[in-house]
């Protein structure tokens, strides 16, 4: 099995929309898993309620991992996206940044940021998000065109 480091080095590589889904499931399924059976129980029991739309109950189970385990950037992760789905911006920015403080390359994070930061209408902070997500994967698929759009839309508000 590949390592982290060296998906990560072909991502940044990778042309082809095939290849880089293939490494992104790849890293993926390094980071869905604790080691801990029981942690790793948690988790999927977190993915689950996020899946039927129950936040409080997914929210209890990231946060239990982040107490059990707080360097496994998945877990604060996750935390995140429950947070953002239940409207919750500030806690999930700040569950994010736990994340990229655990795993910088974290692309889902860095997306789910961006996404964040559209929502709130910060477009300068969008694009910072936007550049560190392109060093990980210049190719990354619809990346450039929200790029261009973006420094469109900057263009215009500086004119």
């Amino acid at each position: 099995m590949d390592s982290l480091d060296d998906l990560f080095a072909r991502l940044r590589e990778a042309t082809a929309p095939a290849e880089i889904e293939a490494l992104q499931d790849g890293i993926w399924q390094l980071w869905l898993t604790t080691a801990h059976p029981l942690l790793d129980k948690r988790l999927e029991n977190g993915i689950r309620a996020l899946a039927a739309d129950d936040y409080t109950l997914a929210i209890h189970e990231f946060t239990f991992l982040t107490e059990a385990m707080p360097e496994y950037a998945e877990g604060w992760n996750k935390r995140a996206t429950a947070h953002f789905l239940r409207g919750e911006y500030k806690a999930s920015l700040r569950d994010v940044q736990e994340t990229l403080r655990r795993e910088p390359r974290h692309f889902g994070a860095l997306s789910g940021w961006a996404t964040m930061l559209r929502t709130l209408g910060d477009a300068r902070g969008e694009l910072r998000v936007l550049r560190r997500l392109e060093q990980l994967c210049p190719a990354w698929p619809g990346l450039q065109q929200q790029l261009r759009n973006l420094r469109d839309r900057l263009d215009e508000q500086a004119e």
